[in-house]
């Protein structure tokens, strides 16, 4: 689901009103680096700005005039976004080379040109170098956004040169209450229990769908701890459905509830509260096999792309949890 403009996100209000009265002024930034939450609205917040920057109506961004009409549908010739190529997870020198030389000319419709880095923090060392020579000289006119998630990983040259906006991660409620108005009723809580408060990329997904899947997983893993469902069956299964990365993301969620119960630290999900989702001897279980097993799972997230056994890895991984409940039985 894609969201114009012309919304509402009560959490980046000062944000947006600080890149309005910096248009006003004709302070604009020529770099901006906005440091995103993943999920928060950095990209979202990143068209806002190249709108406004593109924008000669009034009051800017106006929404009718021929510049917002042409970005509103894809279709400006001074505005451009780059982004890693397919599964990419790299932004490659290549594609900034042919975003340099665009820049490098006059803009089409006289007045600004705008390109959008998402996410900067994917450049490789090669293409920040390249996009450095931009940023040292741009041509007037020429606004450049980055969005990152964690700026760090851009050279210093780079940070330096940019204007930095920063957004924070949006509380939990009013994650919930934005969500509704756009998307409408549903359990909402359970998606951002599983993705994490994101409630950006928490649009991707149908409540419902999320809900169901999320029960199922957490009942499949107190079964495996119970010693009522097998190991490889369970692999398999959950490997060959098309929700798999979600699948991993409910593990995580199930495994950092396992170790906040064992830690005893109260959780926010109502529902994990539930005891029937988690085994009963948690808190016997040894922290550093829990801790292990979630950086397990994390990796497995991380790697679900490359060309790796996924049946096999998941089953190398969910084995641990029958033996870390015989252990702590054992001890």
């Amino acid at each position: 689901m894609s969201l114009g403009s012309d919304i509402e996100v009560p959490w980046l209000a000062p944000q947006l009103e600080q890149l309005r009265r910096a248009r006003a002024a004709s302070r604009y930034p020529t770099a901006l680096l906005i440091h995103d939450q993943r999920g928060a609205g950095g990209e979202w917040l990143a068209r806002y700005a190249a709108q406004l920057a593109l924008c000669r109506g009034q009051p800017v961004p106006c929404g009718q005039c021929r510049d917002c009409r042409q970005f509103l549908t894809s279709q400006h010739p001074d505005f451009y976004a780059i982004a890693p190529v397919e599964d990419s997870k790299q932004i490659r020198i290549e594609q900034v080379r042919e975003l340099a030389e665009q820049l490098a000319l006059t803009s089409h419709g006289g007045g600004a040109t705008v390109a959008v880095i998402a996410p900067a923090d994917a450049l490789t060392d090669n293409a920040a170098n390249a996009l450095l020579k931009t940023l040292e000289e741009p041509r007037p006119g020429v606004t450049l956004i980055l969005v990152a998630s964690v700026p760090s990983r851009l050279p210093a040259t780079i940070l330096s040169r940019c204007q930095h906006l920063r957004i924070a991660t949006p509380p939990r409620a009013l994650s919930l209450a934005w969500l509704e108005r756009y998307k409408g009723a549903g359990p909402w809580t359970a998606v951002l229990e599983v993705i994490g408060d994101a409630p950006f990329e928490a649009l991707r997904f149908d409540p419902l769908e999320v809900e169901r899947l999320a029960k199922d997983t957490f009942e499949a893993l107190a079964a495996l701890m119970g010693g009522r469902l097998e190991v490889p069956g369970l692999a398999e299964r959950w490997t060959r459905g098309e929700a798999f990365e979600l699948r991993l993301a409910c593990l995580e969620t199930w495994l950092t509830a396992c170790v906040d119960r064992a830690a005893g630290a109260p959780r926010q999900s109502q529902e994990l509260r539930n005891s029937a989702h988690l085994p009963e001897s948690v808190s016997d279980m040894n922290m550093t096999g829990l801790l292990r097993l979630l950086d397990g799972a994390y990796e497995l997230r991380r790697l679900r792309l490359k060309p790796i056994n996924r049946s096999l890895a998941l089953e190398q991984l969910l084995w641990q949890l029958p033996r870390l409940r015989r252990n702590a039985a054992a001890s």
